[in-house]
């Protein structure tokens, strides 16, 4: 398998199918980092990445903007003095879909 982050998100439509329970396995040991939660029953992939400051935290959460803008795929980024949590999921499909390990994965690529 290629790795995710060298991969690009597929539009996706309301019928597309959610990640199955095996694929979910797989795909979260590529992003071993990254967190499911689920919140109003919609499972979602979240983690925190730490800075040393607000303004270094808000860097990066211009470049998380800017990737997500040219993938067209959005998270919801919550941006803190020293910290930026970043949660995805497929609003479309209300849970998770391949895209959002491939975005999970670029986000790493972003930080390390």
């Amino acid at each position: 398998m290629e790795e995710l982050n060298t991969l690009h998100c597929e539009a996706c439509r309301a019928d597309a199918p959610k990640v199955s329970d095996e694929e979910l396995k797989t795909l979260l040991a590529k992003i071993p980092d990254w967190i499911p939660q689920v919140r109003d029953n919609i499972m979602q992939l979240e983690r925190e990445y730490s800075f040393k400051n607000f303004v270094e935290a808000l860097a990066f959460t211009n470049k998380i903007a800017e990737l997500a803008e040219s993938e067209g795929h959005h998270p919801v980024l919550l941006t803190e003095w020293g910290k930026v949590t970043v949660t995805w999921w497929t609003h479309k499909i209300k849970g998770l879909h391949r895209n959002d390990f491939i975005m999970a994965a670029k986000t790493d690529s972003y930080y390390n």
